[in-house]
């Protein structure tokens, strides 16, 4: 998997519960997240670190956290690929 680095602002809980409010791209652009709907660690190797299901205006994405760092997986355009 390809991986894209971000940085991502989150609120931190005593209990050890973090929750992703705003994903910071290099270039200074930032989407804020309105959820967090689901949280996944991996099963059988399927992605590295912890997965973070959120809510970007009314589209689920999924962001990773290994260690302190966090990526995404980047979006690639279908008709750029294909010729």
């Amino acid at each position: 998997m390809e991986k894209h680095f971000v940085n991502v602002k989150c609120d931190h809980y005593k209990d050890g519960t973090i929750r992703p409010k705003q994903i910071i791209w290099e270039d200074g652009r930032v989407w804020e997240v309105k959820r967090t709907i689901h949280v996944a660690e991996p099963v059988e190797n399927e992605f590295e670190g912890i997965r973070y299901t959120v809510l970007i205006g009314s589209a689920e994405k999924y962001i990773y956290k290994v260690g302190t760092q966090w990526y995404v997986e980047p979006i690639h355009n279908t008709e750029e690929n294909s010729s």
